[in-house]
């Protein structure tokens, strides 16, 4: 009896066609080549290949008054983001302190903040703020963490956002007389005179403030960082004294206050000691009260006593 089938002839498939796979193995699949589909190619489905179209140039530049003039191609403007607000469970997380008050009636809670403890030169400033019941202001954070431009802009937001705010200074001569510590104090007394309605209880950066009084008072460590209306008085204290440094720079331009803002930069100490100090340095910081010459008499006569 004749045998047929695929163990007959292992190069033959059923068809006649020729396995490609391997002429060992009849039963390997065959990789057949791709074909063109028909109806691929006449409703365009492949790839169509364009070539790009040559132009010639003349070689005079002189335009043509007969073309058409060139249209400039406009860029489709993007559509502006949305911000969004925050829900009711957020909110209530970010202003988790002021919501700690509002919700046992206390409305006024007053955030305050100062700005301007260490420089060598300037007044201290301190702000309060009021925020109404269930305000946030988008972007506001501890001052430091901020650029100039975008504490400009919060402050235009948060003035026009609070209930109240207002901003009090204790000047240069004033530290001399009475301490840092006791002129900052000085500062928020007056920033507190200046709300037009009274607060009712006061959330105070760092360490707690005696002048202030004891009872209405929650200090909070970092509070510019964990409490938003103390954020917002750093803001507005840092924006306000920055300003102040621009126009002292002005009567005093030697020594870079636009730029340093009265702190103890290379550029102010090196203006210092050339200069010597002026009725807006702070005489009771060390760097105020000697120049470089004679800080280095104090340390031969030193040298020589040893």
């Amino acid at each position: 009896m004749e045998m047929r089938g695929r163990v007959g002839n292992p190069r033959r498939r059923r068809g006649g066609a020729r396995c490609k796979a391997n002429h060992r193995n009849p039963f390997a699949p065959r990789e057949r080549p791709r074909r063109r589909s028909r109806r691929r190619a006449i409703f365009g489905l492949h790839p169509v290949v364009r070539v790009p179209e040559i132009v010639h140039h003349s070689a005079s530049t002189t335009p043509d008054p007969v073309a058409s003039p060139a249209v400039p191609t406009t860029r489709k403007k993007k559509k502006p983001r949305r911000v969004r607000k925050p829900s009711p469970q957020r909110l209530q997380k970010l202003l988790a302190t002021e919501f700690g008050f509002w919700s046992s009636g206390v409305l006024h809670v007053a955030g305050i903040d100062e700005a301007g403890r260490g420089p060598l030169a300037g007044p201290v400033v301190a702000a309060a703020v009021i925020l109404p019941e269930g305000c946030w202001v988008r972007g506001v954070d501890d001052s430091k963490k901020l650029t100039a431009e975008k504490r400009r802009e919060l402050y235009a937001q948060i003035v026009t956002s609070c209930v109240c705010w207002g901003v009090g200074a204790a000047s240069a001569a004033e530290i001399d007389r009475i301490n840092i510590r006791r002129a900052t104090a000085l500062a928020m007394q007056r920033a507190i005179r200046r709300l037009s309605c009274p607060p009712a209880h006061l959330l105070v950066d760092g360490l707690a403030v005696p002048e202030l009084g004891l009872e209405a008072q929650t200090a909070i460590v970092d509070g510019d960082a964990k409490v938003h209306s103390i954020a917002a008085a750093s803001i507005l204290a840092k924006v306000t004294r920055d300003r102040l440094m621009e126009k002292l720079a002005l009567r005093h331009p030697a020594y870079g206050w636009e730029r340093n803002k009265g702190y103890g930069t290379p550029e102010h100490l090196e203006a210092l000691d050339r200069m010597g100090p002026t009725r807006h340095h702070r005489q009771s910081f060390q760097p105020c009260q000697y120049t470089f010459d004679e800080l280095l008499e104090i340390a031969e006569l030193a040298a020589d006593a040893l």
